[in-house]
């Protein structure tokens, strides 16, 4: 078996009602390019799979070169969320967006 990498994979799922689907999308690739103008961040996509019925399957994956890049990325995001009002709990709350989120590493 190999080494694992030092590389910390982000993997959201995100189950979107179709009338979300542009707004959440509008939100999603804003988010992106963010982060892919950080530090460490190796690559950035952004997934979509038509659903079940009138909701949509939305993946984000983001590789980040170490758990540093992570930490810094959150910290600038928080930041950037603040600045903005945005509050990304209450958003998905409001659009009916159902989530699944967190953080791997290569096994």
């Amino acid at each position: 078996m190999s080494h694992p990498s030092a590389s910390v994979f982000r993997l959201d799922h995100f189950v979107v009602p179709a009338d979300a689907l542009q707004r959440f999308m509008e939100r999603v690739h804003h988010v992106d390019r963010a982060l892919a103008a950080l530090p460490g961040c190796r690559q950035n996509l952004v997934l979509v799979q038509p659903g079940e019925g009138a909701e949509y399957k939305v993946a984000t994956l983001v590789e980040w070169a170490d758990q540093a890049a992570v930490d810094a990325a959150r910290a600038h995001m928080q930041r950037q969320y603040a600045a903005e009002g945005f509050d990304p709990p209450a958003f998905m709350r409001q659009l009916g967006v159902r989530a699944d989120m967190g953080a791997y590493r290569a096994a």
